[in-house]
């Protein structure tokens, strides 16, 4: 059984039996969270969120059923058309035993692909924890030149650690600029979670 077949059979186990989908695969690559949530929409759930979690960051794409009229038509066909997907056996928009997306649907799953990655930097630039961060350290290193007069080495640290975070918020807003208007080019509709965050919802299927 090839990876990708384990990961569909992982999939179609939480399918079957939870309203509620968690997606955690340690070392997989971004497109391969976007194929198993197209995947799993198939079959009646939804793209929700993401977390990081750990000292690791480890990704944890979330996915909820969808009660939406044409996501349990979508979900009626998908299941008719492919009862019993795994290992050997087709999954919807899939080529045979991979998740690699058939050209039909290459640009939605691109679209999935995008929102994961801008809500994964999203969670990743806690703007007040990293700065937290770079300033107490700063401080930190401040203590521990004058405490044991290593100010060669310690005075360009302090100066550093803050330069350094403010330079990776930096990246993490200019990429998460780049996939925003990806998104809204491909018709998604930003949006302020509850905790103020910018995401983005796709549009409404037709004939939902």
């Amino acid at each position: 059984m090839s990876l990708a077949e384990r990961h569909v059979t992982a999939l179609m186990r939480q399918i079957t039996t939870r309203n509620d989908i968690e997606l955690v695969h340690p070392f997989a690559e971004l497109d391969t969270f976007g194929a198993l949530v197209y995947v799993a929409e198939c079959y009646g759930f939804r793209y929700e969120s993401v977390r990081l979690v750990g000292k690791h960051r480890i990704m944890h794409v979330q996915l909820v059923r969808d009660p939406s009229t044409w996501a349990r038509q979508r979900a009626a066909a998908n299941s008719a058309a492919f009862p019993d997907p795994g290992p050997g056996r087709p999954v919807p928009g899939m080529y045979l035993g991979s998740l690699t997306p058939v050209p039909e649907v290459q640009a939605e799953v691109d679209v999935i692909t995008a929102l994961i990655r801008h809500d994964a930097l999203g969670a990743a630039a806690n703007r007040k924890q990293l700065l937290a961060i770079g300033w107490g350290s700063a401080v930190l290193f401040l203590l521990m030149a004058v405490l044991t007069g290593k100010y060669a080495v310690l005075l360009p640290l302090a100066v550093l650690m803050p330069l350094f975070m403010l330079g990776s918020l930096k990246v993490n807003t200019n990429r998460r600029a780049k996939l925003a208007q990806r998104l809204m080019a491909a018709g998604c509709t930003p949006v302020r979670d509850a905790a103020g965050l910018e995401r983005y919802v796709r549009p409404v299927p037709q004939g939902s």
